[in-house]
């Protein structure tokens, strides 16, 4: 795969009607790596990833792959290159798990042309990747969510992308299944070259995987860096409005966040 493509944005401004959610932003995704945007709820990271996916037209500035605008281009030719799991994706209704996977492969395939064998063999191979090839004949509305987000991400493998956007990928995912996704798409980027921009909730699972943190406020990056850069706890209290304690995981060393509760502050003992 090319590692080559780069993705960014140039003074990007992002509204909803007249409510501004981003305003004049910059930043640039680093090609060939997993990179976390992280922030409260409400502070403009899934609707950055949409823009990037070209889901939102700017208001003002421009988001830019391999240095050319990306609005206006041939909505094939992105598809190939930029792949989007969107937080909350809707299926045709009782579509089968592998035709839904199959949808992936379209950017592709020519207007009415056959499938190849090269189609099967990716669509066999999301499934087995993301432990979904028992579900291959099953509709989509049978699943439980963790069952259909696996199935989603497998439509997305399936799509063969140099990037690939993911909103919450872990959402309706147990801590096993959350670990089993991050992996996956560890080994995507570390095998295939594929650079990974996903916002995520936890910001524990986000300082473990990923290279490169974007932390948003109020639609700005206020930290930009490595995880063990931009995990601390002057931060996290910036940007959340959290009083916590960071320490190395002992598990992978990177930075892991531990709140401090009101009920949970240390006191010395009795006697």
């Amino acid at each position: 795969m090319n590692t080559s493509h780069t993705l960014a944005a140039e003074e990007l401004t992002l509204a909803y009607g007249d409510r501004t959610i981003i305003e004049s932003l910059d930043l640039q995704i680093p090609p060939g790596r997993i990179t976390a945007i992280v922030g409260a709820n409400g502070c403009g990271k899934s609707t950055l990833l949409r823009a990037l996916a070209r889901l939102i037209p700017p208001r003002a500035g421009r988001v830019l792959l391999d240095g050319k605008a990306l609005h206006g281009r041939p909505s094939k030719e992105i598809a190939r290159t930029l792949g989007l799991l969107p937080q909350s994706p809707i299926a045709p209704e009782g579509i089968a798990v592998a035709d839904l996977v199959g949808r992936g492969r379209h950017p592709h395939q020519k207007l009415l042309a056959r499938w190849s064998a090269r189609d099967y063999e990716v669509v066999a191979q999301s499934l087995v990747a993301t432990g979904t090839s028992e579900l291959a004949d099953r509709s989509i509305d049978e699943l439980s969510g963790g069952q259909r987000q696996r199935v989603w991400i497998a439509m997305a493998l399936a799509q063969e992308t140099d990037i690939l956007l993911l909103d919450e990928p872990t959402t309706f995912l147990d801590v096993a299944h959350q670990v089993e996704v991050l992996d996956l798409l560890t080994d995507l980027n570390r095998e295939r070259g594929t650079t990974v921009v996903m916002v995520l909730h936890d910001m524990n699972m986000a300082a473990r995987y990923a290279d490169h943190i974007f932390a948003l406020r109020s639609g700005e990056v206020v930290a930009s860096g490595p995880p063990v850069e931009v995990m601390t706890s002057e931060m996290i209290r910036r940007v959340f409005d959290l009083d916590c304690v960071v320490i190395p995981d002992p598990t992978s060393g990177t930075p892991i966040v531990l709140p401090r509760g009101r009920h949970h502050a240390l006191s010395a003992p009795a006697g």
